[in-house]
């Protein structure tokens, strides 16, 4: 009976561990009052629809309608369910979950992110860094983890946004995506560090930053106001006129923004062949300036280069990374200026040939169209003229018919005169 006492009471002091797993007790759990936030990762059967969650009041949420304070996300064999301020009490979930899949609880979750610097360059780019944690320590757990899609997103600033219609609000734009994946910038896969590289490519003015789920796994929003100001340098690149000279690339900054001998430069060509040299420098201890050559391949065809410009702020001594971005540069055949003639007056010649050629087809398709239009007319005259004389004929023949006719008159004549 004892035993069965202090089973009853450590057991929801385990079960409410930081990080808990447990099996279904008809798909039951309890939330205790103290807990703020919770995440559910509900694992169910494969194809099978998402769960039925009920409050402990009997109110029931679904993935496709729940309030403002859930996040859900679903896919096949699998809720994660995110809850700000859950109501204490046992909660019930209803779906096809079999005696083998488990609930794994996750309460009081923070997120923390670095503080971007509050003066921001237009075209530089930063490493920032976000961190899941529970009570202060990483969260480790790699199916939450890796469904997590943290943007980080840069909204123009008002003043009076909150009195503005929706439609009127100034939209955010979506300049970095953080992973935990171990890749790129990203230390270690699976740590709870997110990291991003994150292009400042926006206007200059002051935005609001916001790190937030765009999946809706994580319901938490961290953000603060920047100033975004024009990038203080400035690159420039000369294209060779020849084969015989070397491209020029000259990085100007804007006077007291960059310290002096900071600079440093990354410049990547890639010719026709797809063939890449790199090309790297720095300026000198007191400068504030580059300029240095680049290699010049002379290939005709679209060449291009990109790269990047390191210094640092002078104001603030923080390292700066500036995208150069991609750019394109053509080189055309050496152009023979003899044959070039020749070639001009050949295709002259025969441009006036094909014209003389032209001339006199339209003057032969013009006398073949006056030809034909003479042969018309006369037929049309000769048939007018035979048709003319047929009636003539016919008047004529019907004239003579009628006289011929007409009976002939007796002659009379005159009686003798009388004898006296």
């Amino acid at each position: 009976m004892w035993r069965l006492l202090i089973i009853a009471l450590f057991v929801p002091m385990v079960s409410w561990a930081k990080s808990t797993e447990m099996s279904w007790l008809d798909n039951r759990f309890r939330v205790d009052p103290t807990i703020k936030q919770v995440s559910f990762l509900v694992y169910r059967e494969k194809a099978s629809q998402a769960v039925t969650l009920v409050r402990p009041d009997g109110t029931k949420y679904y993935a496709w309608e729940h309030p403002k304070n859930v996040a859900w996300y679903e896919e096949n064999g699998m809720d994660i369910i995110s809850i700000e301020n859950p109501m204490p009490g046992p909660w019930q979930a209803i779906g096809k979950i079999t005696p083998e899949n488990k609930v794994k609880i996750l309460s009081n979750l923070t997120l923390s992110v670095d503080t971007l610097p509050k003066k921001l360059y237009q075209s530089e780019t930063l490493k920032f860094t976000a961190r899941l944690e529970q009570d202060g320590k990483p969260l480790v757990l790699r199916d939450f983890l890796n469904r997590i899609k943290l943007n980080v997103t840069f909204t123009p600033y008002l003043a009076n946004e909150k009195e503005l219609v929706k439609e009127a609000r100034p939209l955010p734009e979506v300049l970095g995506t953080f992973e935990d994946d171990g890749e790129g910038l990203d230390e270690v896969a699976g740590d709870g560090v997110f990291t991003v590289n994150l292009p400042v490519n926006i206007k200059p003015g002051k935005y609001w930053v916001r790190i937030q789920s765009r999946n809706g796994v994580f319901l938490r929003t961290v953000e603060q106001d920047v100033l975004v100001y024009p990038a203080p340098i400035r690159a420039s690149f000369t294209q060779a006129r020849n084969e015989n000279r070397k491209h020029t690339m000259t990085i100007d900054t804007e006077a007291g923004a960059i310290k002096a001998g900071s600079l440093a430069a990354h410049i990547e060509q890639v010719d026709p062949k797809e063939r890449v040299t790199i090309t790297q420098a720095q300026s000198e201890k007191d400068e504030t300036k580059l300029y240095f050559d680049l290699p010049n391949s002379y290939l005709p065809g679209k060449n291009s280069w990109f790269g990047w410009v390191y210094a640092t702020d002078m104001a603030t001594d923080r390292p700066l990374q500036f995208n150069l971005g991609t750019h394109n540069y053509g080189v055309t055949e050496p152009i023979d200026l003899k044959a070039a003639h020749e070639a001009r007056l050949k295709a002259a010649a025969e441009q006036k040939k094909l014209e003389e050629q032209q001339r006199i087809i339209e003057e032969r398709a013009e006398a073949r169209k006056w030809f034909w239009i003479y042969v018309v007319a006369g037929n049309l005259l000769i048939i007018l003229f035979i048709f003319v004389g047929i009636l003539a004929w016919k008047k004529i023949k019907v004239t003579k018919a009628v006289k011929e006719a007409a009976p002939k008159s007796e002659k009379l004549s005159m009686p003798p005169p009388p004898k006296v």
